[in-house]
């Protein structure tokens, strides 16, 4: 136990400072060239949330193996829409990287990010303060619907040029008159991503009124 507490504060430390990382890039970049730095923010920090996002699946593996008590499918769907737009979206269309939508969808991760992980720290070590627990757990209600709106946005500026350049679509040959028209498979995931999103705010109330009842905050501090 001793052991595991270890590795998840290592894990969260690290993923804080992935994220504190780019968050901070963001503000000084946008603080230097003003507008002109939403247009690279792709090209500037892509790499480093691609990584970050990466290790995130390992709270996945957290979950199934027990050492992490979090409900399995809301953090399964939230892990996996990043994903799915982060990957197959963004990085996929060079010219979707440009848009401003990217920057705001990251600028929203990073910030729930940089709170979660360092909530997460500290409670490793028994550590919680009422303001910023009550922050980690009411602070993703208004944003979580706001970057998946950010995601669909995403999504719908992006179909034209799969539609152009008929990307990850495939035509399978004869003697199958099968074929996977990827605009589709889009459409019809944003169906499931916004059906997720109810799901998952249901989730986040419940986790929120969980860990901010009455007295929570004050007997963990005893």
């Amino acid at each position: 136990s001793f052991t595991m507490n270890i590795y998840l504060f290592v894990y969260d430390l690290m993923q804080f400072c992935g994220h504190s990382w780019i968050f901070t890039n963001m503000i000084i970049r946008f603080m230097t060239f003003g507008k002109d730095s939403l247009a690279d923010t792709f090209y500037s920090i892509g790499l480093v949330m691609r990584l970050c996002q990466l290790l995130s699946v390992l709270e996945i593996l957290h979950i199934l193996i027990g050492i992490d008590k979090s409900r399995l499918l809301p953090r399964f769907l939230q892990i996996t829409e990043r994903i799915i737009v982060l990957f197959v979206v963004i990085n996929s269309q060079e010219e979707v990287q440009g848009k401003y939508v990217v920057c705001v969808l990251f600028f929203l991760w990073n910030l729930l990010d940089v709170v979660r992980y360092t909530y997460n720290m500290l409670a490793r070590m028994g550590i919680y303060y009422p303001p910023l627990t009550w922050l980690n757990f009411s602070l993703c209600i208004p944003l979580y619907p706001l970057s998946v709106l950010a995601k669909g946005f995403a999504i719908c500026v992006s179909l034209p040029y799969f539609e152009s350049f008929g990307t990850y679509s495939i035509k399978l040959p004869f003697p199958f008159t099968f074929s996977i028209y990827f605009p589709y498979v889009l459409k019809m995931y944003l169906l499931v991503l916004f059906t997720g999103m109810c799901f998952i705010i249901q989730n986040l109330f419940h986790e929120r009124m969980v860990h901010l009842g009455t007295g929570n905050i004050k007997n963990k501090r005893s």
